[in-house]
């Protein structure tokens, strides 16, 4: 069985399309263009900041010199 390569779909979409244009057209159809899209500018960002919103970091884990320091300390109570 030979089979040759399968067709593009695309190929079948844009030749339907095509035909509606001209169909359009011959009927007396005439293109008008559309309003363009005007993209409006975002507002101003806000100075506040809202203490419950920041973020809350970890408290640093002791160094090593503090852990020393901080055994000797619990170590001589």
């Amino acid at each position: 069985m030979n089979i040759g390569p399968m067709p593009n779909p695309k190929d079948a979409i844009i030749a339907n399309l095509n035909r509606l244009l001209d169909q359009f057209f011959g009927a007396g159809g005439k293109a008008e263009p559309a309003a363009a899209f005007r993209s409006e500018p975002c507002p101003p960002r806000s100075k506040k900041i809202d203490r419950d919103t920041i973020l809350k970091r970890r408290r640093p884990s002791p160094s090593h010199a503090e852990r020393i320091a901080l055994r000797r300390i619990t170590e001589s109570l």
